[in-house]
């Protein structure tokens, strides 16, 4: 779902990530990559062993059904 997020264009709010995911490998050490979202600017910040340095800022379109379904996700995830 996240490779699917359609890019978008930066918005300003001081970027404030909401939510994040991670990923692992099957021996929990390091994350392979973290994502953290900003729905306010519509930005992502990547980072992690598998993550090249090109992809560390990103852009999406927070109104893509990609991006609500994800926001929705985490909601429900959320404690």
């Amino acid at each position: 779902m996240i490779k699917g997020l359609p890019g978008g264009e930066q918005h300003r709010c001081g970027f404030s990530p909401g939510w994040s995911i991670r990923a692992y490998t099957d021996t929990l050490d390091l994350a392979l990559f973290q994502g953290a979202f900003c729905f306010s600017c519509h930005e992502v910040r990547m980072h992690g062993t598998a993550v090249p340095p090109a992809l560390a800022t990103q852009f999406f379109d927070a109104g893509a059904p990609q991006a609500r379904t994800l926001l929705a996700l985490s909601r429900e995830a959320a404690p």
